[in-house]
């Protein structure tokens, strides 16, 4: 990055909130924006013109548009191993044969839910969903948002090794009517395979003549699959040019398909490419994740901010959270350039969060009187997901919205312990209704802008070898082969194996 553009942001006059409003009647309008059944307010942000218009002029020198151009037409951007990262692809838009072949892999799996639920391959009510990382966020994510209670298969995803996590589901389900989802890119990972195999003893204990009968296969290396042990017509393969954090689009998405029907995954898909196309359209003053990101850099770069806060209000998007601090923090948290030179600027922020208005009663203690400036993002849908009184949605939402007021406006006071310094900067992000395609454009949206972030920083979202070494040390101490690792982790090793 050329420390110029840097430069003009950081002298930008740092005028309050409130003053921004009192000086600009039509802040609310100009920095409110909406686009397939979601309402975007920055206005609550330190985005004016002036800021706006000089990350329009960093977007340009780091060739924002070029390099979004190469990711939604399916060149290798993905440069550090040489692919392209086409989870666009999976939603219609990118190479030509890359969604010719996305489309293919869909029918596939709608043809496999047709079949399961004709009941040829078994009476099936349950489902047990392996993963982990993308492989496991997504589709929990998905499937606590979207279901109703009343659907045709239970469905349980499983991701963590701990058998405290797996046990349980295995207590209440009955092994003869499950079905097993293993989800795994490479189907070579180590805690998804083990907990498969604990899947697979355990249907023997409870009597089922062929385990390997129930399972499906999710991944880009069919080949291995089926040295596992899977039948090749039970696996669904997606593209190896689809990350695993961006592939809930794919296959991945198969048993959130299944236990809510294939319809429902089609308007997921369709809601993505609502916000896919808008996002290659758009202006950049007017481009929803574009701003969003100016925002971002903005807090990141000029304020020191090192923490981004994200607020559910609304129960079904708990998972939330969860889900975009793999996908900002795994493809963000980096710390040298597309030319191999280090990092000079702040990384990804640390995303973090919670449900309100439980939070309330927690961390805003810190987010309105704290010392760290921590930009905050709230979720809410205006349509409930409950049939109680409207008591209930009514007051969930107007917290929301306070929330969001205080934090801006502060409340001086001569007694320093009730002193609320204000100008704290919030985003609003309100969904009409909470449905497939309305999550497709939210989920679209933080995907493109993780995106537009890594431009601004010239960094590589779509690697993330980062996550690799731990596997690594974890496989060294595994093998007890007389190589050691420093003397503390030795005696940890010891204090719980034994000598």
């Amino acid at each position: 990055m050329t420390s110029d553009h840097w430069q003009a942001i950081k002298a930008i006059p740092k005028v309050s909130l409130n003053q921004m409003f009192e000086e600009d009647c039509d802040r609310v309008a100009s920095l409110g924006l909406e686009h397939a059944g979601l309402y975007f307010d920055f206005s609550k942000t330190h985005l004016d013109e002036s800021v706006v218009r000089a990350f329009q002029k960093q977007a340009d020198e780091m060739g924002l548009s070029a390099k979004t151009e190469a990711l939604l037409s399916g060149e290798p951007i993905n440069i550090s191993e040489g692919r392209a990262a086409e989870h666009c692809a999976e939603r219609g838009t990118g190479n030509p044969a890359s969604v010719e072949n996305a489309n293919a892999l869909h029918q596939r799996m709608k043809s496999l839910i047709e079949v399961i639920d004709a009941g040829v391959l078994g009476e099936f009510t349950q489902i047990i969903h392996l993963g982990i990382g993308g492989s496991a966020l997504g589709p929990k994510m998905l499937h606590q948002a979207l279901k109703l209670g009343d659907e045709k298969y239970e469905l349980a995803v499983v991701s963590n090794i701990d058998g405290a996590a797996l046990e349980p589901v295995l207590e209440r389900f009955d092994a003869s009517k499950t079905l097993l989802v293993i989800a795994s890119k490479t189907f070579t990972t180590a805690e998804t395979l083990l907990n498969a195999q604990s899947v697979l003893d355990w249907m023997s204990e409870q009597g089922v003549a062929d385990p390997l009968g129930q399972v499906i296969a999710l991944t880009a290396d069919p080949e291995q699959a089926v040295e596992w042990g899977v039948d090749e017509t039970r696996i669904l393969p997606f593209s190896e040019t689809v990350g695993g954090r961006y592939s809930l689009w794919s296959s991945i998405g198969f048993s959130v398909a299944l236990a809510l029907g294939y319809e429902v995954f089609e308007d997921f898909l369709a809601g993505a490419a609502a916000m896919d196309q808008h996002f290659q359209d758009a202006p950049w003053d007017q481009n929803i994740p574009v701003l969003a990101a100016f925002a971002d850099q903005y807090y990141s770069q000029v304020r020191g901010c090192e923490t981004r806060a994200v607020f559910a209000y609304d129960e079904r998007l708990g998972l939330v959270p969860d889900y975009l601090q793999q996908l900002e923090m795994e493809s963000n948290g980096k710390s040298v350039t597309l030319d191999g030179e280090p990092l000079a600027l702040h990384s990804s922020p640390i995303v973090w969060g919670g449900v309100g208005t439980d939070a309330q009663h927690a961390v805003f203690q810190l987010l309105h009187q704290g010392t760290h400036l921590v930009p905050v993002e709230f979720l809410a849908v205006i349509e409930p997901g409950d049939s109680l009184s409207p008591a209930h949605h009514n007051g969930l939402l107007l917290n929301c919205f306070a929330q969001g007021a205080a934090l801006m406006a502060g409340k001086k006071s001569d007694d320093s312990d009730r002193n609320y310094p204000g100008d704290r900067p919030s985003v609003t992000i309100l969904l009409e209704q909470l449905e497939a395609r309305s999550l497709g454009s939210l989920l679209a949206f933080y995907e493109h802008r993780t995106f537009v972030n890594a431009v601004l920083l010239n960094i590589n979202p779509f690697d993330q070898f980062g996550v690799e070494l731990g596997k690594q040390m974890a496989n060294k101490l595994a093998a007890d082969d007389g190589n050691r690792l420093d003397a503390s982790t030795e005696q940890l090793k010891m204090r719980a194996f034994g000598a």
